[in-house]
């Protein structure tokens, strides 16, 4: 399946590219107290060594401003301040990081909006404009009755319009809502309105599990339909969790292809070794490998070839024997004690054979042939895009 990608404007966060051609980042936050450096350096690290391309962190007061030197000196990654209600502390912010990430709905009034743009400007680094039904305008909130998606969007776009007013365009926008629907409506009404990139998420998603799914569910359909340019999976777990998940999210849709995605059968009865084990075991074990393969664990000796011919590389086992394999061909048979082993060697072989071939990742799909209006969602079917004003 080819996805054509929205075309968008490009930014640069950082050393990392946003938008137009550049692939698909995957960022996350740190869920640490920003003060307390020690912490918020070491998960840093986790994330970084994870894949996380870009990292946020709250900065709530004074103190938090001032610890961001130091977290930025031990990153290798991009650095975001997400700041809300004091402006002052989005000016501090702007001295040190490459992105700070503002929600128009609660930062105050408009000019405290324009000192944030000058400090900015003097770095040249991008805004980001967050918008979450959490903290949307009064006057949008009285029109809507609550936190539409058409609220959202139009929140969204009156912010664009405005900062456009005053030559500022070095901006990425992001429409989160915990509710899946209502957030893929928002990011919709916004994409066919405006060509500014965008940071997709499934705000509040939930635990683990449940965020998991509704992330994948929510961003999938997005990313489905060409939308969306950067993203977070937003989870009540260890923020690690939001970088593999993500990352899983793009390879499921062939946006990305970066490390190991394993194939592995469900189990059924006939399966004579412990796949369960045997896959968790592979994952945790080859998670430093970023060369793109697909491995196989399959449990069936008879059908392990035949179901695994997808894979890069892979075995199966039944009856005391595993065979090892590569494109769909036997290349031996290995005793059962040796098995997991073995694969995991190879791997490692296959991998560096294939980073010696090739030194650059796969473009992500092209923006070609997204057009304006197909792909609208039931939800937003028949109903007029609203037309945004440039209040303050």
């Amino acid at each position: 399946m080819h996805i054509s990608r929205r075309q968008t404007r490009q930014i640069q966060v950082g050393t990392v590219k946003i938008g137009g051609d550049a692939a698909i980042s995957v960022q996350s936050m740190c869920s640490t107290d920003t003060r307390d450096v020690p912490a918020t350096v070491e998960q840093i690290r986790q994330l970084e060594s994870a894949g996380c391309e870009l990292i946020r962190v709250a900065v709530p007061d004074e103190e938090a401003a001032a610890a961001l030197p130091k977290i930025k000196a031990a990153m290798t990654v991009p650095l975001i301040a997400d700041i809300h209600f004091d402006h002052r502390l989005a000016l501090k912010a702007a001295e040190i990081v490459d992105c700070v990430r503002i929600n128009p709905g609660n930062i105050g009034a408009w000019w405290k909006v324009e000192e944030v743009i000058k400090a900015v400007n003097a770095r040249g680094i991008p805004l980001r404009v967050g918008v979450n039904g959490g903290s949307l305008e009064r006057p949008l909130l009285d029109k809507y009755g609550w936190p539409s998606p058409e609220a959202l969007a139009e929140s969204a776009l009156n912010a664009v319009h405005a900062l456009e007013d005053v030559g500022f365009t070095n901006l990425k926008v992001s429409l989160k809502a915990s509710d899946v629907h209502h957030a893929i409506d928002a990011y919709w009404l916004f994409a066919h309105q405006s060509n500014y990139p965008l940071h997709i998420g499934i705000t509040e998603a939930g635990t683990a599990m449940t965020g998991a799914v509704k992330s994948s569910i929510g961003l999938g359909y997005l990313l489905s339909q060409g939308i969306g340019d950067t993203l977070r999976v937003s989870l009540a777990a260890d923020p690690v969790e939001e970088v593999k998940v993500g990352f899983e999210i793009l390879k499921s849709l062939e946006l990305r292809h970066r490390g190991i995605n394993v194939i592995a059968c469900p189990t059924c009865g006939r399966v004579e070794i412990d796949v369960v084990r045997m896959a968790n075991e592979l994952e945790k074990k080859l998670s430093h490998i970023k060369t793109p393969l697909n491995v196989s664990v399959l449990g069936c000796v008879v059908n392990g070839i035949g179901e695994g011919k997808e894979a890069d590389i892979g075995i199966a086992g039944g009856e005391g024997k595993g065979i090892l394999f590569k494109k769909g061909k036997l290349v031996r048979k290995v005793p059962m004690e040796e098995l997991m082993d073995t694969l995991i060697h190879e791997v490692e072989l296959l991998a560096k054979e294939k980073d010696a071939e090739s030194s650059g990742e796969p473009v992500s799909s092209s923006s070609e042939g997204w057009e304006a209006l197909p792909g609208q969602s039931d939800r937003t079917a028949g109903k007029e895009i609203p037309v945004l004003s440039n209040k303050r």
